[in-house]
């Protein structure tokens, strides 16, 4: 019955979502996202590719973004992102396609952005999905991912692991331990500090050695093709510095793991058809379990290890911040399926742009 009762929320929900898009003037679309995360590149994608931009913007980053007056058509300013709802009818007024990014959630809120009575680029469900570790490694079980080692919070481990938490929060709390008891403490202590709700609300995972890679897809409804954008190498504080010091002064050092800055890497191209393969079953997966399934960007977040197995250990359902250094020239990758400097921000607004070429059942295929 429950389920029943989801799927029939969904339903109206999407039901709204259409009959406002039959209010839109398709040859008028504009583009909008928050001013935070990978905001500069959307709204330069979209720019390149005709269309207009709103950026909503918190009013205390507003003397930063400010400057971009080439790449906003109209600033929509609010003392706070969780007050959006307010700003829906006039985005509405404006034939607005609403953009999603790693701070989206993170600042609007879970429900308030899954409930949102606004069009938006790809499908809302799979945040849904990322927000929340224990779904996320089950829909990379279920794909035929291989995924790091799980444990629980009462079991007995002396192996290393990592503790991470739900949510986009960029590695912050996350933490490593060979000790089951140091980690039950800690998680003790992030509920008593209101950092948790629950136990879980984190997880417990193998700490896979090797090169991590994150890999950047697109998937299109419209060409119904699987793409890969691009790869990075998160930059991390202060996991990555440790590197620099004597192992007699970094054995004594918590490492951390807040993500700071991203770099550019291309995999051997015999891996490629792995990373592939990984990307064909998710998207399959996900829209057999949350129809309509992804559309448009998504990253696989992964080890490589010394036998050149990929492990995948995370997903993000959006487009990531990794993408960012391919803005204006592309990348290796997306220079095979283009042969024109496409990257992330451009290609989402190529296919809403494709989409609305095709009229609105076809936009409809792309937004939820």
């Amino acid at each position: 019955m429950l389920i029943l009762k989801v799927f029939d929320y969904k339903r109206k929900l999407m039901y709204n979502i259409i009959e406002i898009l039959r209010t839109y003037s398709l040859k008028d679309i504009s583009i909008a996202t928050l001013s935070s995360h990978s905001a500069l590149q959307i709204l330069k994608g979209a720019k390149d590719e005709g269309l207009r931009t709103i950026l909503i913007c918190d009013e205390k980053r507003f003397s930063f973004y400010s400057q971009f007056t080439n790449l906003v058509d109209k600033f929509i300013i609010i003392k706070s992102f969780n007050e959006i709802e307010n700003v829906v009818p006039r985005l509405i007024k404006e034939n607005t396609i609403f953009v999603p990014h790693g701070s989206a959630v993170e600042y609007i809120g879970l429900d308030t952005f899954l409930n949102l009575k606004l069009p938006i680029f790809g499908n809302r469900y799979l945040i849904k999905w990322e927000s929340n570790q224990r779904l996320k490694m089950k829909l990379l079980r279920e794909s035929g991912i291989p995924i790091p080692r799980e444990y629980s919070f009462n079991e007995n481990f002396n192996s290393l692991v990592i503790v991470k938490l739900s949510g986009a929060k960029g590695g912050k709390f996350f933490f490593i331990s060979s000790s089951s008891t140091e980690v039950r403490e800690k998680i003790q202590e992030y509920l008593s500090k209101g950092i948790i709700k629950d136990v879980n609300d984190v997880i417990i995972q193998e700490y896979v050695i090797g090169v991590p890679m994150y890999f950047h897809y697109f998937y299109s409804p419209i060409l119904n093709r699987l793409e890969i954008l691009g790869i990075d190498i998160r930059y991390e504080t202060n996991v990555d510095g440790l590197r620099r010091l004597p192992i007699e002064y970094a054995k004594n050092i918590k490492p951390s793991f807040i993500v700071v800055g991203n770099i550019p890497v291309v995999i051997r191209e015999k891996m490629l058809t792995k990373v592939y393969e990984y990307g064909v079953n998710f998207v399959n997966k996900f829209k057999e379990i949350e129809p309509p399934g992804v559309i448009g960007p998504f990253s696989l977040e992964s080890i490589v290890v010394n036998d050149e197995t990929i492990v995948v250990f995370e997903f993000s359902g959006r487009i990531v911040a990794g993408t960012n250094i391919y803005v204006g020239m592309g990348s290796p990758y997306s220079w095979f399926y283009w042969n024109e400097p496409m990257y992330m921000g451009k290609r989402i607004a190529r296919e809403i742009k494709l989409a609305t070429e095709h009229g609105l059942d076809m936009l409809c295929k792309v937004i939820t």
